[in-house]
């Protein structure tokens, strides 16, 4: 089992019109998390023209990411081929990959890069599959009903959520195993 497990912080929830602010990402490797491997940057926002996007309040407030925090960081133009390379086609996993994969192609199709992983795995989508009786699948619930816990802080923020969500995916195709 090898896969990237990735996880992006942006200024909004339109891949089209918001900017990515934060990327974070880790490999399995041999059903292994290995987090000497990991993958982390801020990212200044930019609309598609190039300008500097601005993070709302509200996203600031989800994700605790500031302007004056990413104001030297690299623009997505700038770190999408070097995230892209990291990758190298593998499988990713995201929870929500709907969410993440829509914005790494928006991104990518912007700047003529390719984003094609292997493939796409979703782990809200193994969350119901392995818990199909309960409602809620977002990460903290998700990770409270696996009994993982998010480092101090890394709630919101791409390396953190990350490494929760790697530690549930290689729980929950475990727990699928077994039913199966």
């Amino acid at each position: 089992m090898n896969v990237v497990v990735f996880d992006l912080e942006t200024t909004g929830l339109s891949p089209e019109r918001d900017g990515i602010v934060e990327i974070g990402a880790v490999r399995i490797v041999d059903g292994q998390v290995q987090e000497h491997l990991k993958y982390e940057t801020l990212v200044r926002p930019t609309t598609p023209d190039g300008q500097t996007l601005m993070i709302p309040w509200r996203a600031e407030q989800v994700h605790g990411i500031s302007n004056a925090m990413v104001r030297a960081a690299p623009t997505i133009a700038e770190v999408l081929p070097e995230f892209i390379e990291y990758v190298n086609g593998w499988p990713v996993v995201a929870h929500n990959i709907g969410f993440d994969g829509g914005f790494m192609r928006a991104n990518a199709q912007r700047h003529g890069l390719t984003w094609a992983p292997a493939s796409e795995h979703c782990t809200v989508q193994l969350s119901r599959r392995a818990f199909p009786k309960e409602r809620a699948h977002n990460l903290t619930v998700l990770a409270e009903r696996l009994g993982l816990n998010f480092a101090p802080g890394g709630r919101h923020r791409s390396f953190g959520d990350v490494q929760v969500t790697a530690q549930a995916y290689l729980r929950l195709m475990e727990l699928i195993k077994l039913r199966a």
